[in-house]
């Protein structure tokens, strides 16, 4: 499985969040268009996140829900045939919940910068610290927290799972 070290934060100010990524990476963003489908997965979580009708990967990956920087293994393969692979996973498995979300992509290094616009959720800032098989973790974590600084993330700002959960939360409490 690959492997790396995630934070995800509640982006309270997404244009200094966009210059200071943009000021790192020295250069524009890719914009990326994403709907991710998650299915119902015991042993982690199974997405397809489809860019198109025409291209998507399917992702499946294993992270503990935990504020700070955090390791994620992961599996990731692309499909060209995103409708069809969703219908198989439907029926096979059932839907858990959908993310769509408008993302901003830096590099900085071998740290993907993610600025993401989620729908019906908001604005949040994600750092990706993408390990080799002989990369150190606790340098990596270093890495991440040393951007958290860069962005002048505060730790309660800090999100311990992932956005499918939020939604979900946020739909409970609205029926509750």
């Amino acid at each position: 499985m690959a492997k790396n070290i995630e934070i995800k934060a509640f982006l309270d100010n997404p244009e200094l969040g966009l210059q200071t990524a943009k000021l790192l990476s020295g250069s524009t963003p890719e914009i990326i268009k994403q709907e991710d489908v998650f299915f119902n997965c015991e042993h982690g979580r199974l997405k397809l996140r489809k860019f198109s009708d025409e291209h998507g990967e399917l992702i499946f990956y294993k992270r503990n829900d935990i504020t700070g920087p955090k390791t994620c293994e992961y599996f990731i393969t692309a499909t060209q045939e995103p409708k069809k692979l969703h219908q198989v996973l439907a029926a096979s498995y059932g839907i858990y919940g959908e993310v769509k979300k408008m993302r901003r992509l830096f590099l900085v290094g071998r740290t993907r910068i993610h600025i993401d616009q989620v729908e019906h959720l908001g604005d949040f800032l994600e750092f990706e610290v993408v390990l080799s098989d002989h990369d150190d973790i606790e340098n990596a974590k270093t890495e991440a927290n040393t951007l958290m600084k860069e962005f002048g993330i505060d730790q309660d700002r800090l999100i311990d799972c992932a956005y499918i959960d939020l939604i979900r939360q946020k739909v409970q409490s609205l029926s509750t």
